[in-house]
């Protein structure tokens, strides 16, 4: 039952992060160095697996934490993945609307099935994969139903940069969940010690990519530091606070379940929302269409006014003699 409830959460945060994120531009463009969002993502994981971590450690029972060398390094690998993914990711909405970039993220279904057989070694039956397509095209049928007409016809119409980057973002998120899979059931530590090294190397990843681009600008505009909360509004606290938020439940999903379960899972969830959203719509416009109008509009009070006071005049009519 869980694991339900973790994947209808993860899907509202992941299918909000494009419209979020295309909220925060202004004019089509970012007012912020979108390069801060990853890290501070990154950061605000870190500090909640910490807390967690320090509640676990207070326990009667420790958790169980390796320490060796050759465990930890490997921790950097999904950082690294992670990185250029959301990048990339920003990189695609500046030339493909909310939909478009939705419609290719369902490339992640069958590359997951793709990278789960190789790397975890996994075999799945044909019946199987029939499965997994079946699902990335339901699903891909589900949203272009949904969008409007002006979305469907910009499905086509996009430049060919952002279809590349699309298809290179979802082909780095199955690469990273499976990867990440691989690394929490690889022994049975604490999920929350094995989620500070992986949030502290993507944490140290994203600060050396802002290093970078500082070298790069020449300290045109200051170092990054100086520099990190400029041009933010609130929308673009919500970018950073839903990418946080996904990071952690993804941890859990790849901890107690696997990539195959969480993509249906999400999947499913999404129809499911879609489906309860349209109910509720419809429900609404019923109400409104058959309410009176006084429940819906406030309507102006009647003032009964005095009678205004009727004023005689006499006339004299003169008569010709």
């Amino acid at each position: 039952m869980q694991w339900y409830v973790v994947a209808s959460v993860l899907t509202v945060l992941t299918s909000s992060q494009g419209i979020l994120t295309t909220l925060s531009q202004t004019n089509g463009r970012y007012r912020y160095d979108y390069a801060t969002v990853p890290f501070l993502a990154e950061a605000f994981k870190l500090l909640v697996s910490s807390v967690f971590l320090w509640r676990e450690c207070q326990s009667s029972t420790p958790p169980r934490m390796t320490t060796e060398w050759k465990s930890i390094r490997l921790y950097p690998i999904p950082s690294i993945i992670y990185l250029i993914h959301n990048n990339v990711q920003f990189a695609t909405l500046m030339y493909v609307d909310t939909s478009t970039y939705q419609i290719m993220g369902n490339l992640k279904i069958v590359t997951t099935g793709i990278l789960f057989r190789l790397f975890l070694r996994r075999k799945l039956s044909n019946l199987q994969w029939m499965a997994i397509v079946l699902l990335a095209v339901g699903t891909t049928t589900s949203q272009v139903k949904g969008c409007g007409e002006a979305s469907c016809d910009s499905l086509f119409s996009s430049p060919i940069q952002g279809y590349m980057l699309g298809i290179l973002s979802a082909c780095l998120s199955a690469l990273a969940g499976v990867y990440t899979e691989y690394l929490m059931k690889k022994n049975n530590d604490s999920l929350y010690w094995q989620n500070v090294q992986l949030y502290t190397f993507g944490a140290i990843f994203n600060m050396a990519r802002l290093i970078l681009d500082d070298f790069r600008g020449g300290f045109e505009k200051g170092p990054w530091w100086q520099r990190l909360f400029n041009g933010y509004s609130t929308t673009t606290w919500m970018v950073v606070l839903n990418l946080g938020s996904t990071g952690l439940l993804v941890s859990w999903l790849m901890k107690y379940a696997d990539n195959i379960v969480k993509v249906y899972s999400t999947s499913m969830a999404m129809l499911l929302t879609m489906l309860f959203l349209g109910i509720i719509i419809c429900m609404m416009s019923l109400h409104m269409y058959f309410a009176p109008p006084s429940k819906l509009v406030d309507m102006p009070l009647t003032v009964k006014t005095a009678p205004e006071s009727v004023i005689e005049v006499s006339v004299d009519r003169r008569t010709d003699s």
